[in-house]
């Protein structure tokens, strides 16, 4: 069975999106946390279950209506890569 990682921007963009709600709401930020580590320890299992992402060789998961998880899955692991607001450009603009 395939494991999964964090990688350090995503573990970043959950730690700055909980501490942005958490300064108006600290139980939501917390519920919205613990919901988007959920679904994350569950991709392991079906990581064929989400939309293929806008970027090559990416899937992207949907919490709650505004934030995408996206990631890299392959035989052995599965890197999560982001964790984004909807209203986020992604993939980045290219310069």
């Amino acid at each position: 069975m395939r494991v999964f990682e964090w990688r350090e921007a995503a573990r970043a963009d959950l730690l700055a999106i909980v501490d942005y709600i958490s300064d108006d709401n600290p139980e939501a930020a917390q519920q919205l946390k613990d919901d988007i580590e959920a679904k994350v320890a569950k991709l392991p299992e079906h990581p064929k279950l989400y939309r293929p992402g806008r970027v090559a060789g990416t899937r992207e998961m949907i919490v709650r209506r505004n934030y995408v998880v996206v990631y890299a899955e392959d035989a052995r692991i599965v890197s999560i890569l982001r964790v984004l607001h909807a209203a986020q450009q992604w993939p980045p603009a290219q310069e």
